[in-house]
């Protein structure tokens, strides 16, 4: 993990790993996963290097991985989501957790806060409801996540119900007001330890296509003029475009966190595009901002990262992790 203040420019020193809590750092079992998972095993065929894989363009093996993943490793029996919905790459997803662990452990002594005291608000949880998954079942947190679709939060609903491990510790809310991030989501009194979110990265559906085109003809070459990119994640319209793009979202956030800042110890969002942090920063800067961080992360060739924001003063800490995070 590299944390750094935007005027830092730290190296990492293991460039292509994981988190060193994230159970997928290793190659997939695939016998192991299709035991959890017997589904899985239509889907299991050798890669040009001999090994078993599954093939990452099919949507549907995507989700049933996902599905074997969350089975033999988070101990949920049923999950699913429908048709079209983005179906997230788990490894990257938990590397987001971890992380926020550890920002939680440089706020309190070097020890991750753990257990249901612990309150997480995932912006934009999706159908999939991956983070709250995650990081129930790995530190004991409790979880609210809040998304604009109606499907989406019905959809996270059924996984919840459906899975006694997530029953009482989950819950998901719609957000009826699009242009709004916390408000009508977050309930008067109403205290969260962490924010995370992945906002939407494209500010259109024609950037988003036109990306994915270029993206695409650098895999498979030139495509039809009436060719489209098959999106093996998925997403819906609100998980991947919205007016402003990442950035437009994120400032968005950074403003209206301002009114819930004594309510929150760290706000979190992840940035895709390293070019829109110097806007970020100075939006951070505007709102007042006590405590800015930038975590880097890693996956394969990917370096991504998440910008973390506290207005809480010294005292206010003080007093939160002597009275909410001592177990």
């Amino acid at each position: 993990m590299v944390l750094k203040n935007k005027n830092t420019k730290s190296k990492r020193t293991n460039k292509l790993e994981l988190h060193s809590r994230n159970p997928h750092r290793a190659r997939y079992d695939f016998a192991l996963l299709a035991d959890s998972c017997p589904e899985l095993t239509a889907f299991i065929q050798l890669n040009q290097y001999g090994n078993e894989s599954v093939d990452f363009s099919n949507p549907e093996a995507v989700k049933t991985l996902n599905r074997a993943l969350l089975s033999h490793f988070y101990g949920v029996s049923f999950w699913d989501i429908p048709p079209g919905y983005l179906c997230p790459p788990i490894p990257g997803r938990a590397d987001y957790i971890h992380y926020l662990a550890d920002l939680l452990a440089t706020s309190n002594q070097g020890v991750i806060p753990r257990g249901k005291s612990i309150n997480v608000l995932d912006v934009g949880v999706g159908a999939n409801c991956v983070y709250p998954i995650i990081g129930h079942q790995e530190y004991g947190w409790q979880f609210v996540g809040s998304d604009v679709n109606p499907i989406a939060v019905a959809t996270c609903e059924t996984i919840i119900k459906s899975n006694a491990c997530l029953k009482g510790v989950i819950s998901a809310r719609l957000q009826s007001q699009p242009t709004k991030v916390f408000e009508g989501v977050w309930k008067d009194n109403e205290r969260f330890d962490v924010t995370l979110c992945n906002p939407p990265f494209h500010a259109s559906e024609s950037a988003m296509n036109d990306e994915s085109q270029r993206k695409w003809r650098g895999v498979k070459g030139k495509l039809s003029s009436n060719a489209k990119p098959v999106l093996n994640f998925g997403g819906t319209a609100p998980e991947l475009w919205c007016d402003g793009g990442e950035a437009g979202f994120i400032a968005r956030m950074i403003k209206e966190s301002v009114q819930y800042g004594d309510r929150c110890f760290w706000f979190t969002s992840l940035v895709a595009r390293q070019g829109n942090l110097e806007a970020i920063y100075r939006t951070l800067k505007q709102a007042g901002a006590r405590q800015v961080k930038t975590i880097e992360m890693a996956q394969g060739q990917k370096i991504s990262r998440f910008v973390a924001w506290s207005f809480l003063e010294d005292s206010q800490a003080d007093y939160w992790r002597d009275n909410y995070w001592q177990n």
